[in-house]
């Protein structure tokens, strides 16, 4: 797997299911965008703002997946963002563009997953 750190452990942490882990590479100010939040969540927007909301997503996401295990095929980088390529929930293709603060935690995320 040829990718940067941050790529690394946070795949790591998703096939680990390790919540901790996972939440880590999330600022507390998180503004988090997919398609999936429409469905876990029942929410229209498919928007999630603060730490604590995403991680209730999760949390949920983690439960209603419990054979989850993502495949990473490629890392781009970008000024203070990042996009992973990799294969995830039901072997669907998934593109997540992350923006990063100085810390090199993630302050927004706009999740995109080929339909199916």
């Amino acid at each position: 797997m040829n990718a940067s750190h941050f790529a690394t452990s946070w795949l790591e942490a998703w096939n680990a299911h390790n919540i901790e882990e996972i939440m880590a590479h999330y600022s507390d100010n998180i503004v988090f965008y997919s398609p999936l939040i429409k469905v876990i969540n029942n929410d229209p927007t498919g928007k999630i703002t603060g730490k604590a909301g995403l991680r209730a997503y999760f949390e949920k996401g983690l439960a209603a997946y419990p054979d989850l295990h993502f495949e990473f095929y490629h890392e781009l980088t970008g000024v203070d963002s990042v996009v992973l390529y990799y294969k995830s929930v039901n072997n669907r293709l998934s593109a997540e563009l992350m923006v990063l603060n100085e810390e090199g935690k993630v302050i927004e995320v706009r999740a995109h997953y080929k339909p199916q």
